[in-house]
């Protein structure tokens, strides 16, 4: 899992404002990465899509790969940046919040 405790980036948070302007990210599902941008000093990015094979295989699996990546080209990269899937994101809050509300009849 992501432990940063960062607020979200912001074109993540211009996608829902009302709602992603409030988290911190300390922990991030893999179900919601979409992908890894890998930016390299000399200026290349490698774009590394989550497939759905990833997020089954889960986080000890990706982490395991996305070290060992970023260990043999570790004195060429600049930073590594996760992109959200912000849809998904969206989709999930809202159909919990909605599941939530009908349960306790506010």
């Amino acid at each position: 899992m992501i432990s940063t405790g960062k607020p979200l980036p912001k074109e993540v948070i211009d996608c829902w404002p009302e709602v992603f302007s409030e988290i911190q990210l300390n922990v991030l599902p893999l179900k919601y990465l979409n992908t890894v941008l890998i930016n390299f000093k000399d200026g290349k990015t490698w774009e590394v899509k989550i497939t759905a094979e990833a997020k089954k295989d889960g986080w000890t699996v990706f982490e395991k790969q996305l070290s060992e990546l970023v260990k043999n080209y570790e004195d060429s990269i600049d930073n590594v940046d996760f992109k959200l899937d912000t849809a998904r994101v969206r989709k999930d809050i809202e159909k919990a919040s909605s599941q939530f509300l009908k349960r306790k009849k506010l």
